[in-house]
């Protein structure tokens, strides 16, 4: 048994040496110039320095070497024989292994790994460039790594936040040196786009409520118009057939429910209640009740210089009845002229999907939620609770 051993043992050692050796004459050659990649020069030498040395102090450039070599038939070959141009974009942060991923998902690359490798031992993966790019499926992998490291434009990232008004949107996008406040706000007011989520819009109403809330990577020097555009393009999308088709379903155009939406964006703070406050508008719509909506005042009001609010608050229990304006619920029956808001999609949900309950009131606890009631009674029993 013990002789056994020492043969395996032997055998081992031997086939160590002898791959030691292997790799070694291979490094030679390859330092003495007679190993070559086997992808084409021009493509190579767009993204490979000139006679990149190996260096041999680092075991994991030395193995790359030898992977790049054995792998040099991938990496020249495309990953299909479709032309057709592929928009893809890098995201601001996005590592190498995660673009080599979407890449393969892509179908860009056919394999996504070793275009990671790729980028790793040319150094692309840390001059990955983030931004849009049109590449193709007939491009190889040198192709495409050089094409990720010079977007086509320099881009930076915008969020709008759910709840902000337009006026909002331009002044974070003033603050950033895109365009003007006054430049944006004319584009939201005068804007002609041609996609069908705007179709019921009445012709004299804004793009108020249209812009998606949502984080965009755009081009620094988008035009305001390129801006709104993608905006609501980004709305057109999320507005699907289905969601639309439940909107027709409860008699309601889109331009109601992105309005209902707004509505419920600037009072629900905890989400989970937005089904039953959109539940609350809807059925005082179909009783012809006011709606008596306190976001609905604070649009109306607009800029509060002395406190430099957009939207009023606390808001005083007498510009209920003292704001002149037609977006004062309190004092004009049904929906206001139009949305007040940017209403997020889970609020477009709650409009669409509302909670199917016979409120009609609610007030706030003083908590972030709200008491509902069904009867007038009720509610000013839940008002001497809830707000002594």
């Amino acid at each position: 048994m013990e002789l056994i051993k020492n043969v395996v043992r032997v055998s081992l050692f031997v086939m160590a040496i002898a791959s030691l050796v292997v790799l070694g004459i291979v490094g030679v050659e390859f330092l003495a110039g007679q190993m070559r990649p086997a992808v084409s020069q021009p493509q190579a030498a767009a993204v490979e320095p000139v006679d990149r040395r190996v260096d041999l102090a680092s075991p994991e450039e030395f193995i790359l070497t030898i992977y790049m070599r054995l792998k040099a038939q991938d990496i020249e070959k495309p990953a299909g024989d479709d032309a057709t141009t592929v928009n893809f974009t890098v995201a601001q942060g996005e590592t190498a292994a995660m673009v080599a991923q979407r890449l393969e998902e892509a179908g860009l690359v056919s394999d996504g790994a070793l275009f990671r490798w790729y980028m790793r031992y040319y150094g692309i993966d840390s001059r990955l460039e983030a931004g849009d790019y049109e590449l193709a499926r007939t491009m190889n992998m040198p192709q495409i790594g050089k094409a990720l490291q010079h977007a086509r434009y320099e881009e930076t990232s915008i969020q709008i936040i759910e709840g902000w008004r337009a006026e909002q949107v331009g002044e974070m996008l003033a603050r950033k040196g895109i365009v003007t406040t006054d430049a944006f706000m004319a584009a939201v007011q005068s804007a002609r786009l041609p996609y069908s989520v705007v179709a019921d819009k009445p012709a004299t109403a804004s793009l108020e409520g249209y812009l998606f809330p949502d984080t965009y990577r755009i081009n620094i020097d988008a035009d305001v118009t390129q801006i709104v555009d993608k905006l609501v393009a980004t709305l057109d999308a999320k507005l699907d057939e289905g969601r639309r088709a439940q909107a027709a379903a409860q008699g309601l155009s889109v331009f109601q429910v992105l309005t209902i939406a707004s509505i419920v964006e600037r009072e629900a703070v905890v989400s989970q209640e937005r089904p039953q406050i959109a539940d609350v508008y809807l059925n005082r719509l179909k009783q012809n009740m006011y709606l008596q909506a306190d976001p609905t005042v604070q649009y109306g009001l607009g800029f509060q210089p002395r406190t430099g609010q957009w939207w009023l608050a606390p808001l005083p229990i007498e510009a209920l009845t003292e704001t002149v304006s037609l977006y004062n619920t309190y004092m004009h029956p049904g929906l206001p002229p139009g949305p007040i808001c940017s209403p997020s999609l889970a609020s477009i949900d709650a409009v669409l999907n509302p909670a199917g309950t016979d409120y009609l009131f609610f007030l706030s606890k003083g908590d972030g939620t709200h008491a509902f009631a069904k009867t007038y009674e009720e509610h000013l029993r839940n008002q001497a609770r809830y707000q002594q």
